[in-house]
């Protein structure tokens, strides 16, 4: 009785062991991620260029996933470069070639001035950081 029922038992959880698994698995390619900066300065004077250190942190890493940048200038009048000197257009896309990149604006204008970075994942995820610089001039004529 003892045997028959240890049987019984042993069969019911290898039941148990056997439904439970999956026949698919579960590969993540699409992971979160988001841009983070060093601080930078917030005053500008016209044709002066301010560093932006850039990294990406991503939740998980998908060897086959791309990221793009690309950025718009709602105010003022300047230009955008990446560390290996492409001069980036506004709202053109441009391949990020790691997760640690640095931008250079420079200002061409005496004006308040407000740029959006984007950066956009293969998989159609986005994150946006703004950067805004007030004009070193006006600060002191005011």
């Amino acid at each position: 009785m003892k045997r028959k029922l240890s049987y019984f038992l042993y069969t019911m959880l290898v039941a148990c062991i056997v439904c439970a698994c999956k026949d698919s698995l579960d590969i993540t390619q699409m992971y979160a991620f988001d841009l983070r900066t060093m601080p930078i300065p917030k005053k500008i004077i016209q044709g002066e260029t301010v560093e932006i250190r850039c990294e990406l942190f991503k939740d998980g890493n998908y060897k086959e996933a791309r990221y793009c940048i690309r950025y718009f200038q709602a105010d003022g009048i300047g230009d955008l470069r990446l560390d290996d000197g492409t001069l980036l257009t506004p709202n053109d896309l441009f391949p990020l070639t790691g997760d640690v990149f640095r931008l250079y604006y420079t200002s061409r204008c005496t004006d308040q001035q407000t740029i959006d970075i984007h950066i956009v994942d293969s998989f159609g995820q986005m994150v946006q950081k703004t950067f805004s610089f007030s004009n070193e001039n006006q600060e002191k004529e005011e």
